[in-house]
Formats: structure tokens, C-alpha cells, sequence
């Protein structure tokens, strides 16, 4: 059994106590710890580790200045450890952004003492990460200017698609009608590990006039998809909404699923919606990516539904996506030459569920090509 070797980066000297008890109980990790992000960037080079843990909130050094003097110099497969505040959400988007390949949220804030509650996706996290495909983080200066572009984006958005919740109409705006044949679209999009990343590549590409509604499983807990779907509505041409009650479906909007809970499509006055619903306990994984492709099937012919399956480990919506395409409707697979753990395209592959296996950049024109035909 080969040895992972990980260095736990954290300022409490209880929570580095905890978490390196909790990989040495395993008895296949070599565990080193360092208090700062000084002492991170050092111990990066001289441990020479094949995983971190990562804190955020630390003196001398916090770990968003650690993670990118470490991706510049050595870079590794890094898991941040944060906590379950909107604050935290929002820091531990911007180390995703710069390169950082997962997070596991501490339960019981800054310094947790009931790490056990996610002792097996920790353990689990760490494992994938040993083995992600590292992407090169994005410097702040490109942050700075998708921040710029976004602003503009949002400009235009203003001008050319009002907020639908609050503007005016005379009439009611149009949604996605049950039995809508091939000329109507919806597009399902599951992702896990690395999603946030792959999410803040795609959707900015889609233009204001993208004509299909977009719905969104990520992986992530219940307190990061608010901010996580504010960031991407920041980003993005299109507007960006949590799914966190009942929802018209409308072209042209993103919605992402909320965090514990699965995303489901229903029926209303004739009109598809999207709503949350409790955790399916036979479902491993939430939102579940199988259940929204399944709610999709159950009310829509296939053909007019696109599916693309991201990066993540499992095999989350496999299933589901595969007979998307079965039953005629388009699928996209991300390649392994840019996902960051190519578990569930690869799973979709291997039941020949991927009508077209392609790069993350290359993904968004083709949708645009489907959905302008």
C-alpha cells in the first residue's frame, strides 16, 4: 500500500492534534504539520508532500498568500479546511480559484471539535487529491480582470435581459412547457471535485442570448451554494440564481442546486419548475446529479435535453445522463486532459453515455452550436 504523505497546515495546535490523528489512524499517511503559512511554503519544499490540508484564517501568513506562493513554486494537490461561514465560503472559493483541488467544510467552525462528523470525507478528499490533475491557478491579475469583464457582462445584462423577478411585463414571461419537443432545450450540468473551477470557465462563456435554461448539480454543502451561486451571477452574461424554493423554469437563466438537498424538476399549471427536496437517503452524493437527470426524463423527451458531465469522483448521474442520450438527447463527457478527477465523465464513457468527450474551453461553443440550430 503505497504511503500518501500530507502536510496539515493549521494555526490550532488542536485541530493539526485532530486531523493528524485522524490520517495516522488510517495507517497509509506520513503526516507532517506546520502552524502558518510561513511555515507552509517551507515545509512545501522540504517535506516535499503529496497532499495539504489548508487553513485560511492564520497569522504571520494566511493560506490564500500560502496557496499561491505554493503554486508558484512547488505546486501540489491542495484541500482546504474551512469553516461553514459565508466568509469562509467565499475565501475558499477564491483558493479554488487559484488552484486548490477540494475543501471539506469544518463542522463546528474555525477551530471544530467534531472533526469525526466528516472524518470520512476528509480521509476520502485527501485520497482523490493524491492522484487530481493539477490546474494551473489563475493569477490575481487575470482575477482582476474576469472581474472587470464580469462587470461589463452584467452591464450588458442589464440592458439586454432584465432582472424577470422585478421588471414589468404584460404579459408573463416564458417558461420551458412540459412535452416540449426538440425544439425547446434544457441543459443539465453534474460536477463534483473541481467543479467550481470547470463552473467559472463554462458558464461566463455562455452568451445573454443563451435561449436554454441551465440547471446545475454541484457537490457542495448547504451553507456554499448561496455565495457560490452570487459569485457565478457576478461572472457571468447570465443571470445566476440558487434553486432554493420552487422556480419557473426560464431561458436563459442558471440554476444552481442548493446544497442539502437534491434538485428536482416538477409540474405546475403546466409549466416545469425546479425545486429542492430532502436528501434521497439511497443517493450518495447531493444535490444529486442521477435524480435531476431521472426528474428531466420524467417530463421532458430526451431529445430536447443536453447533459454535460464534469469533472468529480463517483458516478453520480451516470445512469441518467446515459439515457439521455439513449433516448436521443445530446451529452458532453469532460476529457481527461482537463478534468481534475475524471471519475464521473469517465464513468459516463464507460457506459457510452457521451455522445462527445471534450476539453472544458471547447465545451461551451458546442452547446452554443446545439442550441442555435
Amino acid at each position: 500500500m503505497a504511503v500518501i504523505k500530507v502536510l496539515v497546515v493549521d494555526d490550532s495546535a488542536l485541530m493539526r492534534r485532530q486531523l493528524t490523528q485522524l490520517f495516522q489512524a488510517e495507517g497509509d499517511f506520513e503526516v507532517r504539520q506546520a502552524r502558518n503559512g510561513v511555515e507552509a511554503v517551507a515545509e512545501n519544499l522540504a517535506f516535499a508532500p503529496d497532499v495539504l490540508t489548508l487553513d485560511i484564517n492564520m497569522p504571520e501568513m494566511d493560506g490564500i498568500t500560502a496557496l499561491s506562493l505554493i503554486m508558484s513554486g512547488r505546486p501540489v494537490p491542495v484541500v482546504m479546511v474551512s469553516s461553514l461561514t459565508e466568509k469562509g465560503a467565499l475565501a475558499t472559493f477564491e483558493a479554488l480559484n487559484l488552484g486548490a483541488v477540494d475543501y471539506v467544510a469544518k463542522p463546528g467552525g474555525t477551530i471544530s471539535l467534531s472533526l469525526e462528523q466528516v472524518r470520512q470525507e476528509l480521509i476520502h478528499k485527501v485520497r482523490v487529491a493524491a492522484s487530481a490533475r493539477l490546474q494551473p491557478g489563475r493569477p490575481r491579475v487575470q482575477q482582476q480582470q474576469q472581474q472587470e469583464a464580469a462587470s461589463s457582462r452584467a452591464r450588458l445584462r442589464a440592458v439586454a435581459k432584465p432582472n424577470l423577478s422585478t421588471a414589468p411585463r404584460a404579459v408573463p414571461p416564458r417558461s420551458v412547457a412540459l412535452g416540449s419537443g426538440p425544439e425547446e432545450g434544457l441543459l443539465l450540468i453534474g460536477v463534483s471535485t473541481g467543479g467550481p473551477r470547470a463552473l467559472e470557465t463554462l458558464l461566463p462563456a455562455l452568451p445573454v442570448d443563451f435561449p436554454w435554461p441551465v440547471l446545475v448539480a454541484q457537490h457542495m454543502p448547504a451553507s456554499f451554494t448561496g455565495p457560490f451561486a452570487a459569485r457565478l451571477n457576478r461572472l457571468c452574461a447570465l443571470e445566476v440564481l440558487e434553486a432554493n424554493r420552487p422556480m419557473a423554469l426560464l431561458p436563459g437563466r442558471v440554476y444552481i442546486g442548493r446544497g442539502g438537498a437534491d434538485m428536482v424538476l416538477s409540474r405546475r399549471a403546466g409549466q416545469l419548475h425546479v425545486m429542492p427536496r430532502p436528501e434521497a437517503a439511497e443517493m450518495l452524493w447531493h444535490p444529486s446529479v442521477e435524480l435531476l437527470g431521472r426528474s428531466a426524463l420524467a417530463l421532458l423527451p430526451a431529445a430536447s435535453l443536453s447533459a454535460v458531465m464534469l469533472t468529480g469522483m463517483g458516478h453520480d448521474g451516470a445512469d441518467a445522463f446515459a439515457a439521455i442520450r439513449q433516448g436521443g438527447g445530446r451529452t458532453i463527457a469532460e476529457s481527461s486532459e482537463t478534468a481534475v478527477v475524471f471519475g464521473m465523465p469517465a464513468e459516463l464513457i464507460a457506459r457510452g453515455g457521451a455522445g462527445l468527450v471534450l476539453p472544458l474551453e471547447r465545451i461551451a461553443p458546442q452547446l452554443l452550436l446545439w442550441a442555435r440550430r
